[in-house]
């Protein structure tokens, strides 16, 4: 049977990600085998491609962020998704998702996965769905074989980790049914998956089939990130019973890929108030046994419209805190319009900040080895450091260009009453 990360850690065998991974995050290659081997990080890296940069996510390891890129009905052109690849990357985005609705799907994503070094993810039930509406004119015409047919070609490709929604069952929406919602479903695969469920009256395929996922995961060693397709999608929804009970599904399903040999991670809210988002990393960890939790936002209000990457970047840092392991971006455009490039940009740098804000709360040696050079280079009024260390150089340079050019030494903020030339000056004198 063919090894994963999963397994080889099992066995005690340093794969080269490991030790590349080990070596980035500053962390003895022993503890990182021993977090892979019972499942609490995982090294998405895809058998049928050879990653330039490895990539852990999990307990013990800086918090990562990954970026969605993709076309959509509306708009589909590969050189803009392309384009905001490039932005996501420069950005420090860890790694990528492709979303993409229309098009052709398998040049767009073989065409996206060539140019990312870092590890690429896919839905893939999207593909499944959307060809066959291409097809034969319907969600509903669509076949547990033509998923499988799917998954098992975006494999082959080389794709490192897929969400998968295995835990919207039939039970889990009858729970949903029965509760109400203000928002529903607003995951587009669950949304897809539901479709198919109720007209056929039949379970869901990812989840009356799992062992046949956990092979092909296993056979190319994906990394499989269990959806949250049930997700609230507003605030009045978070934490209510039909999520709760679809996380309850996952906490089984990881338990099998695990024996399975396939690296999981589990995917959570969405819309969450502060006062919850705890409370959810808390159940995640509970009940699916410390696997590493993805993250969307949360977003911890619902009329940040054109802001809600801030919204995003809020909820998280305190998830992240809390012990959430991947962020994933949200841009300005969320809930209004596909992502433009400069929208690309300006959400990986959100959710980055919030990564990192966690990564000190955290104790993380590296997070704070960054932040006291920026204090030092500031104590010292060293403007080229300063932009040097910043999250975005880029932004961080442009502003200083654009102070006034009679101001060297200091900002115009303050000017010449800058608290810290002044005292610097005087305890200069004072020495003297």
């Amino acid at each position: 049977m063919s090894d994963t990360q999963l397994t080889l850690a099992q066995k005690g065998i340093v794969t080269p990600q490991m030790r590349a991974i080990a070596a980035e995050e500053g962390v003895p290659v022993e503890d990182l085998i021993a977090r892979v081997a019972k499942g609490k990080v995982v090294i998405p890296a895809n058998k049928n491609r050879s990653l330039k940069r490895p990539v852990g996510i999990g307990e013990g390891l800086k918090v990562k962020v990954n970026a969605n890129i993709g076309t959509s009905s509306d708009h589909a052109d590969v050189e803009e998704e392309l384009a905001k690849l490039k932005a996501a990357l420069e950005a420090g985005a860890d790694a990528i998702m492709d979303l993409s609705t229309d098009g052709d799907l398998d040049s767009i994503r073989r065409k996206l996965i060539r140019e990312t070094p870092v590890p690429f993810g896919t839905v893939p039930i999207y593909q499944a769905a959307i060809e066959i509406v291409q097809q034969k004119g319907g969600i509903i015409k669509m076949t547990p074989e033509d998923i499988f047919a799917v998954i098992e070609k975006q494999a082959q490709d080389g794709v490192d980790f897929m969400t998968v929604h295995c835990g919207v069952t039939l039970q889990s929406l009858e729970r949903l049914k029965k509760q109400g919602r203000v928002t529903n479903i607003v995951s587009r695969g669950g949304a897809f998956l539901t479709t198919w469920m109720l007209y056929h009256e039949k379970e869901n395929p990812l989840y009356e089939y799992y062992d046949r996922l956990l092979e092909i995961a296993r056979k190319h060693d994906i990394t499989l990130s269990l959806g949250d397709g049930l997700r609230p999608g507003s605030l009045p929804d978070a934490t209510d019973r039909a999520q709760i009970q679809e996380l309850i599904f996952l906490g089984e399903l990881t338990e099998r890929a695990w024996d399975a040999g396939v690296q999981v991670m589990i995917e959570g809210p969405g819309h969450v108030p502060l006062n919850q988002i705890e409370a959810n990393v808390l159940l995640e960890k509970k009940l699916c046994k410390g696997a590493p939790f993805y993250v969307l936002g949360p977003l911890v209000t619902d009329i940040a419209s054109g802001y809600d990457h801030i919204a995003a970047a809020i909820g998280g840092a305190l998830a992240a805190w809390a012990g959430a392991d991947f962020l994933c971006y949200v841009t300005p455009a969320e809930h209004l319009r596909l992502p433009t490039v400069e929208d690309v940009r300006e959400g990986v740098i959100g959710v980055k900040i919030a990564a990192h804000a966690a990564d000190l709360a955290r104790g993380n040696p590296k997070a704070w080895e960054k932040d006291r050079e920026m204090a030092k280079a500031r104590g010292e009024l060293d403007w080229d450091t300063q932009i040097k260390l910043s999250i975005n150089p880029e932004k961080a340079k442009y502003y200083r260009s654009t102070s006034s050019p009679k101001v060297t030494d200091v900002c115009t903020m303050c000017g010449k009453y800058c608290a810290i030339k002044l005292v610097k000056e005087y305890l200069s004198q004072k020495d003297s």
